[in-house]
């Protein structure tokens, strides 16, 4: 596996990680601090999305001009081998929409928690009128 695919399995295991802590049920205090830190958090690593977006051209790009092992001509060896280019390239697309689609749950969290949290406020402040 090459150092970009490394990487953005870690990303995906990161973001995965933080999605199910912010999902957990935890104290309030201890979630507005969470939550706020990872809104902090999540502007810098919005590098992610057109990472892995680059990452989807270039699978398509290597997928059109694979060469295709369909004749009679091929060996075993090199069917093996092109099939195993083909999962690994449908392997790799799963994990660069994976990493977009965590990215994008984990920055709805917590903007939904934000929302929750200023409409807290507003009926506070309504009740102590």
């Amino acid at each position: 596996m090459a150092l970009q695919w490394m990487i953005l399995t870690y990303v995906v295991a990161a973001e995965a990680a933080l999605a199910l802590l912010l999902t957990f049920p935890s104290p309030k205090l201890l979630k507005n601090r969470f939550v706020s830190l990872i809104s902090l958090i999540l502007q810098p690593t919005l590098f992610i999305v057109p990472f892995a977006g680059f990452q989807l051209l270039d699978i398509y790009w290597k997928n059109e001009h694979r060469l295709m092992c369909t004749s009679e001509i091929c060996t075993a060896a090199e069917r093996d081998r092109y099939e195993k280019s083909v999962f690994k390239a449908q392997r790799n697309v799963i994990l660069c929409t994976t990493a977009c689609l965590l990215y994008w749950c984990i920055y709805r969290i917590c903007k939904y928690h934000k929302e929750i949290q200023s409409l807290e406020e507003v009926e506070k402040r309504y009740k102590n009128e």
